[in-house]
């Protein structure tokens, strides 16, 4: 059997094997089961071939500061508008932070989401993914064979990308890896976990040693293909010294078709043996072919890497991917304290790595094919904490939106004079599912049904946001 799992001794891989296999296992690989396949592909999902030929997310785990960021309040008290100055950017009238200087020559190229709002206030990415926040916390903090699948698990469903690459990646490994938890949202959930995400693995290195949760330290390093596990044997230990991954996969791989393991695996698990052996799914991880300045404008950290990965797959024909901002170490946007120590350092990366994303797809023409989200699963308190923090606030937070036929120059909803809650054109998790599929040109009033033949609306009852829509 093909087994997705790495190194036993590395911080991204603290879940035991028997719970891998429980979430996930083969169908990491998701889109095998043919049938059901074309049945969804036959149905009312597809409106159109859409605007977005990819989609390209990056979910700033932890939830991101709107108020030092995108909606900044020079006006508010103290204890409300932060540190940071706005500076003007090439939408007239519109300024951001001024620690995103890339980001804000850019803008002309975006739609401005500022009143992002629902009701879970939690860690997770399940309202980003899915849509859905009418739940309880508690209870869909971790993932679950009840939970509404992802996005990516839709289009998986509906038989949208290329066959010859994973079309739903999630990078650069599973939500909660760092706490050993499966967090909720990336998965097939009720449709069955064939549509789960291929999760690339990690090993990051931190930049310096620090025992503050508040410190912010650089993750470093690059996601990879998950190792094989065929035959007896063929562990992901025996492939985990030293050496370039991409050689031990096709030495691995050379040996399981040597020994004829591959002509007795059965139809399912001889598509998912070809999927990762392809050599465009192996040549779109390989960022080494990238020249220096490419790498040089991404950055060689494990974000820079990550969204450079991204890129090749676009170009390989992946339909859904999906960067998830959590690393071990300090490396993360949940900021209770220090936060403007925090963002110094978080902000500078985020916005290279948007300019050097966006202005890569541009000159290889596939920003208007490509819709590239930045976002968090929510925002900060308007208050800032003794601790000089911000906490948890649902109510309100950003959505930036490029390319993929979204509207140039844009910006959506408004909020209050302490950026606390929308007061124009609140948009909720539905909202921001539906403008999703409807530029990927599915259908958002599409039903699938639950474990117990319920049909559920993929969008949860959103609506595309018109005004996002060019």
């Amino acid at each position: 059997m093909l087994r997705i799992f790495g190194r036993t001794n590395s911080a991204c891989d603290r879940l035991m094997r028997r719970d891998l296999l429980a979430v996930g296992g083969l169908s990491l690989f998701g889109g095998m089961s043919l049938p059901r396949l074309l049945q969804a592909s036959q149905s009312a999902g597809r409106l159109s071939d859409g605007t977005a030929k990819s989609v390209v997310l990056l979910n700033l785990f932890g939830g991101p500061p709107h108020q030092d960021m995108f909606d900044l309040k020079p006006n508010a008290p103290e204890n409300v508008r932060g540190e940071f100055k706005p500076i003007s950017t090439s939408v007239p009238g519109l300024q951001i932070s001024e620690l995103l200087p890339l980001t804000a020559q850019l803008m002309d190229r975006a739609t401005l989401i500022r009143t992002y709002s629902h009701k879970y206030n939690s860690h997770n990415p399940y309202n980003v993914l899915t849509g859905y926040d009418g739940g309880v916390d508690a209870e869909n903090y971790y993932a679950k064979v009840t939970d509404h699948p992802g996005m990516g698990s839709i289009c998986q469903y509906l038989g949208l990308g290329s066959k010859d690459v994973p079309r739903y990646v999630m990078m650069p490994a599973f939500p909660g890896y760092t706490q050993a938890l499966r967090r909720a949202g990336p998965y097939g959930g009720y449709l069955g976990s064939r549509y789960d995400p291929l999760f690339t693995v990690c090993d990051p290195a931190v930049a310096r040693e620090s025992k503050d949760d508040y410190d912010p330290v650089e993750a470093i390093g690059y996601p990879t293909l998950p190792s094989l596990e065929a035959q007896p044997g063929m562990t992901a230990e025996g492939l985990a010294g030293r050496g370039s991954l991409l050689e031990k996969l096709d030495k691995s791989l050379a040996q399981l078709e040597n020994s004829g393991a591959v002509a007795r695996l059965n139809d399912f698990k001889q598509q998912a043996f070809n999927l990762l052996s392809s050599s465009k799914t192996r040549e779109a991880f390989d960022i080494k072919q990238e020249s220096t300045q490419v790498r040089e404008d991404y950055g060689h950290n494990l974000w820079g890497s990550s969204m450079l990965i991204a890129r090749r797959l676009v170009e390989a024909g992946s339909k859904f991917i999906t960067i998830h901002w959590e690393s071990a170490g300090k490396n993360h946007w949940d900021l209770h304290g220090n936060n403007f120590g925090m963002l110094r350092v978080h902000s500078p990366q985020l916005d290279r790595l948007i300019s050097a994303f966006v202005l890569d797809l541009e000159k290889r023409g596939l920003l208007d094919s490509t819709l590239f989200v930045v976002m968090g699963e929510m925002g900060r308190t308007p208050t800032i904490n003794k601790k000089a923090g911000r906490d948890h606030w649902p109510q309100c937070g950003f959505s930036l939106l490029f390319g993929g036929g979204t509207r140039r120059g844009a910006v959506v909803g408004k909020t209050d004079n302490h950026a606390a809650y929308p007061i124009e054109r609140p948009v909720s998790a539905g909202d921001m599912v539906a403008t999703i599929y409807r530029l990927l040109g599915v259908n958002p009033e599409l039903t699938v049904d639950d474990l117990g033949g319920r049909p559920v609306h993929i969008a949860h009852g959103g609506q595309p946001v018109a005004e996002v829509i060019a």
